[in-house]
């Protein structure tokens, strides 16, 4: 099969689509033929060798994927050969094929192509597993997500208004903050322009919002803590403004914050799979009714990924850029 390598670590130029060998599935995966991956901030960390894959995982860059399932494993029982599905990777998702464990296999919704549903498994896995199982975002609450106009962003406003969350948002321009508009976000906040602690408690009648998804990290965690209501849950997903910053604590003991972070793909098997199976059960029901719709920017052909990693890099798309293999 065809997969993209990573010849050495760099620039977007070391991404190639090279001849490699077909990968071997265990008897508890299946093997999925790729129609289309999607890109995430994580491959362009691989890529520049900051984010190296966990031990036994494909070194190919890749968390998701779509396609239709060509082989199962022996002890797998719910899927079988010519299944359409999506999946949650643990790599090699840029790839012709891509060996999968059975639990974190998901069937593509109703009304969504299989093309499209690559867009789906790691935001909704993400997005799922940090605000609402773990900070436990619900009802009536409100919610900041930074950079409300990404893959995350995108996701995360239509499911938390879906859910009857009110939603802000900060981005870089117009065009995306109408893009978070029109996706359901309540507030849209320029962050270029506008103090968005400022505007958050003028918002909130100087309360705070009580949960903040956070892709930035060390640059705005003091204004993420001072962005918060009482008992307000701050999660951390990525550092792309650093990982070290100094705050003062006192915020966090006053109004009983807490601050968590994790990712995805360090997880166990078993972990994915309960995450996987709790986004089918609560997530999906709203794809399907067309409450939650995917928000594709751009398709490159397989071949392509390096130019497809220079626009993620530029930061000028709004939702998901898709891999379609050939």
């Amino acid at each position: 099969m065809k997969a993209v390598v990573i010849t050495s670590p760099g620039g977007p130029e070391v991404l190639q689509l090279k001849e490699v060998d077909d990968p071997q599935i265990k008897d508890d995966e299946v093997l999925v033929r790729v129609l289309a991956t999607a890109l995430n901030r994580a491959d362009t960390l691989q890529r520049m060798g900051r984010y190296d894959p966990p031990k036994g995982d494909s070194l190919y860059p890749g968390l998701e994927c779509s396609g239709t399932i060509e082989a199962v494993g022996k002890s797998v029982s719910r899927w079988k050969i010519g299944d359409q599905v999506c999946a949650l990777v643990d790599g090699g998702g840029y790839a012709e094929k891509v060996a999968v464990p059975a639990g974190q296999v998901l069937p593509v919704p109703p009304g969504v192509s299989l093309q499209d549903a690559a867009a789906f498994p790691e935001v909704a896995c993400t997005v799922w597993s940090t605000i609402f199982m773990m900070s436990h975002l619900s009802k009536g609450e409100t919610l900041l997500i930074h950079g409300g106009s990404s893959a995350i962003g995108t996701f995360a406003i239509q499911l938390a208004t879906y859910l009857g969350v009110k939603v802000f948002v900060t981005a870089g321009s117009e065009e995306k903050l109408a893009a978070c508009k029109n996706l359901g976000a309540s507030v849209c906040i320029n962050y270029k322009t506008e103090d968005f602690v400022a505007r958050v408690k003028e918002e909130t009648g100087g309360k705070g919002v009580d949960v903040i998804l956070d892709s930035i990290g060390g640059s705005y965690l003091q204004r993420n803590i001072d962005s918060l209501n009482f008992d307000g849950r701050l999660f951390i997903i990525g550092f792309m403004g650093g990982i070290k910053t100094d705050i003062n604590l006192a915020g966090l003991l006053a109004r009983r914050l807490t601050v968590q972070a994790a990712g995805l793909r360090n997880r166990s098997r078993d972990n994915k799979a309960l995450i996987v199976s709790e986004v089918e059960k609560n997530v999906w029901p709203a794809i399907v009714a067309g409450k939650i719709k995917p928000v594709v920017y751009k398709c490159f052909p397989l071949a392509e990924a390096a130019e497809a990693h220079r626009l993620m890099e530029s930061s000028k798309h709004i939702g998901k850029i898709l891999l379609v293999a050939p």
